[in-house]
């Protein structure tokens, strides 16, 4: 992924978003295991770019191990939520990080063979300070640990905004199809959902994959 920091004058038309899936921090293997075949089954009807795979304290590579070992049977990036060195311990394919502050330090460990994401950005200027510091990507409107997001208006604007001015992809998070929608709408490079997934992997799935279809038949 390029780190230029702004993007050129005139581009071409930007594809359609692909998936990024936000696996909820589950405690124990069943529990874990459950969420790998959700992802195996929800891979049979869209296309899934990354995965992160949220952690709990206690997290460890052998527990999280059933999720990477999904991600690449499908093809997909997967990431460890705020840990680099898990990451590397379990050999993913690259962390997320909360702040520009965390993920200046982690883009050290795991550049240059491995992806540094950054979320948790707070205002515009966190934004551009991580793309600055080496994300490969930058995430708004993901929800913290307890469910809870930022206003949807915040971050569609701050995904409109970003996409026509910088060159580091970013990802928007959808709750609903709609915003799914609304984000492709505003020129996110990556959509990232969670429930609409692991509530009901197939038809949540097929649901996405129709919608993205419509939404890329019609630019």
């Amino acid at each position: 992924m390029a780190r230029s920091s702004t993007r050129p004058n005139s581009e071409p038309a930007r594809p359609v978003p692909r998936l990024y899936v936000l696996v909820p921090a589950a405690a124990g293997e069943s529990a874990v295991a459950a969420q790998a075949e959700a992802l195996r089954q929800a891979a049979r009807e869209t296309d899934i770019a990354a995965v992160l795979m949220r952690t709990r304290q206690d997290s460890a590579s052998a527990t999280l191990q059933p999720l990477l070992d999904a991600c690449h049977a499908v093809g997909a990036a997967g990431l460890v939520e705020g840990n680099a060195a898990l990451a590397a311990a379990m050999g993913a394919d690259g962390a997320h990080l909360e702040g520009a502050t965390a993920l200046k330090a982690a883009a050290a460990t795991l550049h240059p063979h491995g992806i540094a994401g950054a979320g948790g950005l707070r205002s515009k200027h966190d934004a551009m300070t991580a793309a600055e510091g080496g994300a490969d990507y930058v995430m708004f409107g993901e929800p913290d640990a307890e469910g809870r997001r930022p206003p949807f208006e915040a971050t569609l604007e701050r995904t409109q905004w970003w996409a026509q001015l910088f060159e580091p992809p970013c990802v928007g998070y959808a709750r609903t199809l709609e915003e799914v929608e609304a984000l492709v709408e505003a020129g996110a490079d990556f959509i990232a959902v969670d429930s609409l997934i692991f509530e009901h992997p197939h038809e949540g799935a097929r649901a996405l994959a129709a919608r993205l279809a419509a939404t890329g038949d019609a630019s």
